[in-house]
């Protein structure tokens, strides 16, 4: 007999007033970080930040190549550059901001798939969930509390 399998996820919406000053600097960072993205074909600039559980703050930006898709995602450049110099120290919040070039305001993102697939790898690892901070054009930020909310279906190790 056929069974139905459903998950619920969820995504919070913070207004800026209810950012934290962590938050608020992770933000600020990525989104000044996505100013240096070299995105030449798309024209869509990707911040990403990260807080480590040992204080340090990294960001990266989104890395194009004209050998499509050998470019970069912001979220994978700044995951594997932490954990390439910190492999010990958990990843605790990740925020995203994305805009068009020559457009004002932000644009709406979300990590692709192979991001959210890295950012569950490094949950795994740490047996521990990391929060993901996405800027939305409305000011407000779209906040999951783990991969499962983004990835419910995810593709774990399968060695388990």
């Amino acid at each position: 007999m056929r069974k139905k399998i459903e998950l619920k996820v969820a995504l919070e919406v913070y207004p800026p007033e209810e950012w934290t000053a962590e938050d608020r600097s992770l933000i600020e960072l990525a989104q000044e970080t996505s100013k240096n993205a070299h995105a030449p074909y798309s024209d869509f600039l990707v911040g990403a930040s990260l807080l480590l559980e040992n204080g340090k703050v990294f960001a990266a930006n989104n890395q194009e190549n004209v050998s499509f898709p050998v470019g970069i995602c912001a979220e994978r450049a700044v995951l594997s550059y932490a954990m390439g110099n910190f492999p010990d120290s958990k990843p605790l919040k990740i925020a995203i901001v994305a805009k068009r070039r020559n457009e004002n305001g932000v644009a709406n993102v979300m990590p692709c798939g192979l991001c959210r697939q890295t950012i569950n790898e490094y949950e795994v690892k740490f047996k521990s969930s990391i929060t993901v901070m996405m800027l939305s054009p409305d000011g407000n930020v779209l906040v999951a509390h783990g991969i499962e909310q983004l990835l419910p279906f995810r593709f774990n190790d399968l060695n388990s």
